[in-house]
């Protein structure tokens, strides 16, 4: 372990979290602020967020720091959710079975599709007109 804490990276869509967990008294900063500042006090991005933390009962074991970019407000808590469970384990081996059974290391897959050509959008097409 290095002297700035364990390091993961936690993906969603177009969503990268880098997430840095530290021994401590259980503070998040999200971009040099806080949870609820940085999400704008949501309290469902905050128990996104605090679920692997939760699950393993290490919220008041480790401060969580993490810098996101891309993506929406929704796909940054997931990604961030992500990336808390991938640094857990690796600060402790034993918790990869409870988070595993909660599905919180799984990359979720689900993105974007792509728009194809001669259409108006992934599969939306223009309006057909027969006459």
């Amino acid at each position: 372990m290095a002297d700035n804490g364990i390091y993961a990276t936690g993906k969603r869509k177009t969503a990268v979290a880098r997430v840095w967990l530290k021994p401590g008294s259980g503070k998040i900063l999200v971009n040099k602020q806080a949870v609820e500042e940085y999400f704008d006090g949501g309290a469902f991005s905050r128990a996104v967020v605090e679920k692997p933390l939760l699950l393993t009962e290490t919220q008041a074991k480790f401060d969580v720091m993490a810098t996101l970019k891309g993506g929406g407000k929704n796909a940054q808590a997931e990604a961030l959710r992500h990336g808390i469970s991938r640094a857990l384990t690796e600060a402790d081996p034993e918790l990869r079975q409870a988070l595993k059974r909660a599905g919180l290391l799984t990359r979720d897959p689900r993105s974007k599709e792509r728009k194809k050509y001669g259409q108006r959008a992934a599969r939306a097409s223009f309006q057909f007109s027969k006459r």
